[in-house]
């Protein structure tokens, strides 16, 4: 990893763009050079957007002239394909969509350009966001910058890589089952879950839509919480961290309902988990039950993939395995299935509110894996089998059905590749998780792109 400043904090980099020691122009051509450099390795990118980059960054810096500028002003990020940028193709990682040019932005795009964002470049999906990992049809898989033979995670693997690669200074990701969460851990970033409907993406893509949170993807949880304070509707962009949070009772729970995780996943989480203690907080080990969320993941899910996208089977465009897969399956949920399941949420988040009575955040591993190698499932961990992909990521899904907050950041590395730490706090405290996240964060003093390789075109 080099000075460049795409690898500087969000602060340090607005701090320069004030003094005028550094040109948000500038910034936004050395981000069109490194995509050109690392992309067609890493396949991060459905597509960069340079011009729509050096228009933004220009208005950046007339900004900082007039004193005008918003809080991601010259900042460069990307976008998940997830999302819609006026005048620019949405294709949601399918080939139905390949052509299809966004009439409006997002919402939270639209936050993000108030806000003074400069926007690199559309990052790539899994077809309709419906997998793990960032496969489609489109093109390559979207390859890990730490080791471009394994995965990113998905679906926001594009908006991770684009991260981690140091193409931009935050990604703009959404998460409906891990999808923020697992690339994040995978390549060794901070990735935000708000809590559930604490952020409108009006006119934005809809899946998974009884579980999907927008959150940021960075490379501080200083930076995540920015972002996520512009997401909110926090024009200012807040970076402050809020006042001494006092004594706080955690749980630790590296054990998710009776599933496999890799030891050594589990003990660079196990590991972090203890300097929770040395942050002044009370950590006690204890088992949640978090069981019972497949019965309402599962048929809501696919009864939303059936009555939006049904029609795509049979069509003119071919479809991911997988996404085909799903479609064929919502032909067979019920609708009683269906309303059980809504019933079911309810009472679901209730059972997880009842864990904090007891304490104030949760913790947990990540995953139960670090990244498996591009085009692969993983079948067996720690000797044990695994037979849905879901299995690599026993403590995800839960949340989004819960729709508490929860937040993952680096806990250092296993075998070579990163590994996570999830926190998940109640209901609406979410800039309190974060600060919490961040006490973490200072005392792991992890620096996981000191260790990454600076990937070229040559993998």
């Amino acid at each position: 990893m080099d000075d460049s400043p795409l690898w500087w904090p969000l602060q340090r980099l607005v701090d320069a763009y004030r003094s005028g020691s550094l040109s948000p122009v500038e910034v936004s051509e050395l981000a069109q050079a490194r995509i050109a450099e690392v992309d067609p390795t890493l396949h991060a990118f459905v597509l960069a957007t340079p011009e729509l980059a050096r228009g933004q960054a220009a208005a950046a810096e007339a900004a900082y002239r007039n004193g005008s500028a918003g809080p991601l002003a010259g900042v460069p990020v990307s976008i998940k394909d997830a999302f819609h940028i006026e005048g620019h193709v949405t294709t949601l990682g399918s080939l139905a969509h390949a052509d299809d040019v966004a009439r409006h932005d997002s919402g939270a795009v639209r936050r993000m350009r108030r806000a003074g964002a400069v926007v690199v470049g559309k990052t790539n999906v899994s077809e309709f966001c419906q997998s793990a990992t960032t496969d489609n049809l489109l093109g390559p898989d979207t390859a890990n910058p730490f080791d471009p033979r394994r995965t990113a995670g998905g679906s926001s693997g594009g908006a991770a890589a684009s991260v981690a690669s140091g193409t931009c200074t935050l990604g703009l990701g959404s998460d409906g089952g891990g999808s923020i969460r697992i690339p994040a851990s995978f390549c060794g970033l901070v990735g935000f879950k708000p809590t559930y409907g604490s952020i409108d993406d009006n006119g934005g893509f809809r899946a998974f839509s009884p579980f999907v949170s927008v959150g940021p993807l960075a490379r501080s949880v200083a930076d995540a919480r920015c972002l996520h304070s512009v997401l909110s509707g926090d024009d200012a962009g807040n970076r402050d961290a809020p006042a001494d949070l006092g004594p706080l009772r955690i749980a630790w729970c590296p054990k998710p309902e009776g599933r496999p995780i890799d030891a050594d996943v589990c003990d660079a989480a196990a590991a972090a988990a203890t300097k929770l203690a040395a942050c002044g907080h009370d950590v006690s080990e204890t088992v949640l039950d978090l069981g019972g969320w497949e019965e309402i993941f599962g048929p809501l899910v696919l009864a939303e993939e059936g009555e939006r996208r049904g029609h795509l089977l049979g069509g003119p465009h071919e479809l991911t395995w997988y996404h085909k897969r799903s479609l064929m399956a919502a032909e067979q949920v019920r609708p009683q299935a269906v309303a059980a399941a809504r019933s079911a949420q309810s009472r679901y988040r209730e059972r997880v509110d009842r864990c904090f009575r007891d304490y104030d955040v949760l913790a947990t591993p990540a995953t139960a894996t670090t990244a498996f190698e591009l085009g692969c499932r993983p079948r067996s961990i720690n000797g044990e089998p695994v037979t849905r992909l879901w299995g690599a990521f026993p403590f995800a899904v839960p949340f989004n059905v819960s729709g508490h907050p929860a937040v993952v950041l680096p806990a250092g590395f296993a075998d070579g590749l990163p590994a996570g730490i999830q926190l998940v706090g109640r209901h609406g405290c979410d800039t309190e998780l974060l600060s919490v996240a961040e006490q973490l964060e200072t005392r792991l003093d992890v620096r996981p792109f000191a260790r990454m390789p600076v990937h070229s075109s040559t993998p």
